[in-house]
């Protein structure tokens, strides 16, 4: 058996849920990346490549073209994610910096996040092979993209982006029958709401030693040198 088939091979069941173990290993790798993002770590980028990278080839080996066509664009996102933690700001620790977005900021996210899922899904219904429910499932992906570019550019957004993809990934998943799915969802949940605390107390502390009357370290002005460890 080759590693395309095996991917594509049953793991098992979980509550009546056919596991596959393109999906077993792509949710936990998933899971391993959000919880890299909550430390801020450089290696998030690098898991979530990963992860997309295992689920092209499962895709592929099932001739899911629609699928494939997906996480190429997340292994993108992911790609560039990856550089500009590589040359963003850092904080005094040596941590990619944090901040909440402007009001253009937000408004584009929104504004990227409807727009993104209307044309997305007006395209999965055209097509209806790239998926088996095309509106929630452009959703959470315009979504999951929305996600990845705001933790990309530092914006505590990000983590309120994946709440609005839970709040209708979880629901979704129980509904279909897939209860393996949607307790996934459910421990992103937590995972985001631990790690939305995180960014914001990182914020305030930040904020707190560049305000007026305080020193501003160079290291949370300035780009990091290429190949800085975050950690």
């Amino acid at each position: 058996m080759s590693a395309l088939d095996w991917l594509g091979a049953e793991a098992g069941q979980i509550f009546g849920q056919h596991i596959l173990w393109s999906d077993a290993i792509g949710n936990t790798i998933g899971l391993a990346a959000l919880a890299l993002g909550r430390r801020r770590s450089l290696w998030t980028w690098p898991v979530q490549l990963a992860s997309g990278v295992i689920l092209v080839a499962a895709y592929a080996s099932a001739h899911l073209s629609g699928g494939v066509g997906k996480q190429l664009l997340v292994i993108g996102v992911a790609a560039w994610g990856w550089r500009q933690w590589r040359h963003g700001r850092r904080d005094e620790g040596g941590a990619v910096a944090v901040r909440f977005a402007t009001g253009r900021e937000r408004a584009a996210l929104l504004t990227g996040l409807a727009v993104g899922t209307l044309a997305v899904g007006a395209l999965f219904t055209a097509v209806p092979q790239l998926s088996w429910n095309p509106w929630p499932d452009a959703y959470i992906f315009v979504g999951t993209l929305a996600a990845m570019v705001a933790q990309a550019r530092g914006l505590i957004e990000f983590w309120f982006a994946w709440m609005l993809v839970d709040v209708v990934g979880v629901p979704l998943a129980f509904s279909s029958g897939l209860a393996f799915s949607g307790l996934v969802y459910v421990i992103y949940f937590a995972l985001v709401l631990w790690g939305a605390r995180d960014w914001w107390l990182r914020s305030r502390t930040e904020n707190t030693r560049t305000s007026p009357g305080t020193r501003t370290s160079p290291s949370a002005t300035t780009p990091a040198m290429e190949g800085v460890s975050v950690s």
